[in-house]
């Protein structure tokens, strides 16, 4: 049975002045997931949202907050995103702290645990904590800003983990983050990802609900 793949649109690329608006229009077009992510200018050369930011958020969606923190200390900021709503937090394998234990306090926590790695980083890494994990967020640009062109070469990578788990039958799931639009959608479904992060392609289209659907569609 062909599993369905879940498109996440990131807000990243919302109209921030009309957010509701625009997370209402994905969610109308049969959005589940909603992916949100936390840059602190340090880890990444940007700088996004906060736990306040994400609480008021959830106030007006119950979509599936699928949170990304793109943050230097994870291990000491995670629990006021979970606090605020999250209901998955994906943090940096690059991230200088004890992933097993950190990812052992976000599902002890009773929300579900991802690690994401970036282009730089091979699957070799992460290999030993996937039977840990919920998900592995694999970056197909270089973390920081929205609207980067799609890195072909990460594709074995997706392809890679796509045999270690269904080989080892681990209940992981594989996201795929940067450059996601309907062509690349397709690609990297193929080579085995679950979940598409999609933001530039989404909201920067004029027609959000239209544009969800074209990748979604593309991807499965």
């Amino acid at each position: 049975m062909k599993r369905k793949v879940i498109i996440s649109p990131s807000i990243l690329s919302a109209n921030f002045a009309s957010m509701n608006k625009d997370i209402a229009a994905v969610e109308k077009a049969g959005a589940q997931w909603l992916h949100i992510d936390v840059m602190d200018g340090h880890f990444v050369p940007n700088i996004t949202i906060g736990p306040v930011v994400i609480k008021d958020l959830r106030k007006a969606s119950k979509l599936f907050f699928d949170v990304h923190l793109m943050i230097t200390n994870p291990e000491k900021y995670w629990k006021d995103f979970a606090k605020a709503g999250s209901d998955l937090i994906t943090f940096h394998e690059e991230a200088n702290c004890d992933k097993l234990k950190l990812i052992n306090e976000i599902k002890q926590y009773g929300i579900k645990a991802g690690i994401s790695i970036k282009p730089g980083t091979g699957v070799s890494k992460v290999r030993e904590l996937l039977r840990h994990l919920d998900l592995i967020l694999v970056m197909t640009v270089e973390p920081g800003f929205a609207g980067q062109v799609f890195m072909q070469d990460m594709v074995p990578k997706v392809k890679e983990l796509r045999e270690i788990i269904d080989s080892e039958k681990l209940n992981c799931h594989i996201e795929v983050d940067g450059g996601i639009n309907k062509d690349t959608a397709k690609t990297v479904a193929a080579a085995g990802a679950d979940v598409l992060v999609a933001g530039n392609s989404i909201f920067a289209s004029g027609d959000p609900a239209k544009a969800f659907k074209e990748i979604e569609n593309s991807a499965n």
